[in-house]
């Protein structure tokens, strides 16, 4: 017992015994300086280039979305190409309100985030109970639902054309969204940030934990009782509602939506962004969009029509020399 009382408070460290894991876990929890890198990037932009500030905001919403796909692919291993379904339903919800007389941006938010998490929830109660090719296509069927169901209702939506006539108040009824995109990239650099502590948190809770487990072993976390389902179903529902918030910064900063937030294409190309940074990392996300959209932006001038060519062999490269991403060839090369 006394040494066990030595090595609990870090005495026996020293002579060799194995360090606390209680002190070890809480480690990981602590913020590093690395962390702050890209806060420092984003204000960086904000500061060195005023003129792609709308396009800033742009790539900052779609973080945010590869984040909330991350909590679901790369911490939870729910493989899903439906994330737009909820990208999409945040973005309507937002845009049916400004466009109806209700533009405050904080509360669009808010709609959309409730909106969002609701659709994950009532279908993570059918999709989760699937594993497999299964889960993959069920997913793929509730995005595609939604879609023609946009598409139909164009009374509401717009459909083809598009919802137009949004009306985005001033934030905080001080700062309105001007055409440089000022207030938008910074709106959207704050709700990213605090969304980012959100998954933070969750990723290095006990929760969190449970969650890799579930992903690397299912069968054994429920042999030891964890009740995998429901925690599947929490982070499936977490991750649709920070989606919405996405999907509703996109609708409130570019003041249109169109059918394309709930397409496959969408969904599949923010797979595409994550792989590239890094799945299961937590910050794959800030990596792999800026390369992906910036990569678009020049294979596109160097071929308009066939660019998409170009970021196939990108893919290619990312599987074949840096599996696991950009993060999992540094921690690689680190190692």
């Amino acid at each position: 017992m006394a040494t066990e009382g030595l090595v609990r408070t870090g005495v026996g460290a020293g002579s060799g015994a194995p360090a606390d894991p209680v002190e070890s876990f809480a480690r990981r929890h602590r913020y590093r300086a690395a962390e702050a890198l890209p806060w420092a990037a984003a204000i960086l932009v904000f500061v060195l280039f005023p003129d792609y500030l709308p396009l800033g905001a742009q790539v900052l919403a779609n973080i945010l979305f590869a984040l909330a796909t991350d909590l679901v692919l790369g911490y939870a291993g729910i493989v899903t190409l439906g994330q737009a379904a909820f990208f999409g339903t945040g973005a309507y919800t937002a845009g049916i309100l400004a466009a109806n007389g209700w533009g405050e941006p904080i509360t669009g938010l808010l709609a959309a985030a409730a909106a969002a998490a609701l659709l994950g929830f009532l279908s993570g109660l059918i999709v989760l109970r699937t594993t497999g090719l299964t889960l993959l296509m069920q997913t793929l069927v509730v995005a595609t639902l939604l879609h023609e169901a946009a598409n139909k209702a164009s009374f509401i939506t717009g459909g083809d054309d598009g919802l137009q006539g949004m009306d985005v108040w001033p934030i905080f009824g001080v700062f309105p969204f001007d055409m440089f995109g000022q207030a938008a990239y910074l709106y959207c650099l704050a709700v990213l940030f605090l969304c980012w502590l959100a998954a933070r948190h969750i990723v290095h809770s006990p929760f969190g934990r449970s969650l890799t487990g579930i992903r690397e072993n299912e069968r054994r976390m429920r042999a030891i009782g964890a009740p995998v389902m429901r925690r599947r179903l929490i982070v499936y529902t977490i991750a649709a509602g920070i989606a919405g918030i996405a999907g509703a910064l996109i609708a409130q900063t570019t003041q249109f939506v169109g059918l394309g937030v709930l397409s496959l294409d969408r969904s599949g190309t923010i797979l595409i962004m994550l792989i590239i940074g890094g799945v299961g990392r937590l910050y794959g996300a800030f990596l792999g969009v800026p390369l992906y959209m910036i990569a678009q932006d020049r294979f596109s001038q160097i071929q308009p029509v066939y660019w998409y060519f170009w970021i196939g062999l990108l893919m290619v490269a990312v599987v074949v020399f840096a599996r696991g991403g950009i993060l999992g060839l540094v921690a690689r090369l680190r190692r």
